[in-house]
């Protein structure tokens, strides 16, 4: 069992940066592949990035040179940065963990189980 808390969401100009981070609480953190997506109003929640144990990430098209997911395994945390935000980046941001099976390829919400309550980014022009 986990349980993630989300923090550093905020509401910031177009073409600013936040970083996002998500502590993990309770036990296995290290061999967990672990995500962030995000929901807009009106919208499905949309897998935004993972990184698996081996610290190899994937990232929506979408976010792609834009955002970076990294984790730190001695504090349990997971982290977002994202930068060169854009108005089409608001929404609440989520972070996951798997049950550490390992990540099944692509950013996908069946394949995980655990979830934070979220942190809300709101990006204007």
């Amino acid at each position: 069992q986990v349980r993630l808390a989300e923090s550093g969401g905020g509401s910031v100009e177009a073409g600013g940066s936040l970083r996002l981070s998500c502590g993990a609480f309770g036990s296995p953190f290290n061999s967990r592949c672990l995500a962030w997506f995000r929901q807009s109003p009106g919208q499905e929640r949309e897998g935004v990035a993972l990184i698996d144990k081996f610290v190899r990430a994937t990232l929506a098209d979408s976010v792609k040179g834009r955002f970076t997911i990294s984790r730190d395994n001695t504090k349990k945390m997971l982290y977002l940065q994202m930068n060169s935000l854009k108005p089409d980046d608001t929404g609440m941001y989520y972070c996951a963990a798997d049950r550490g099976t390992g990540c099944a390829g692509g950013i996908r919400e069946v394949d995980f189980d655990y979830w934070g309550t979220g942190t809300q980014v709101t990006v204007f022009s």
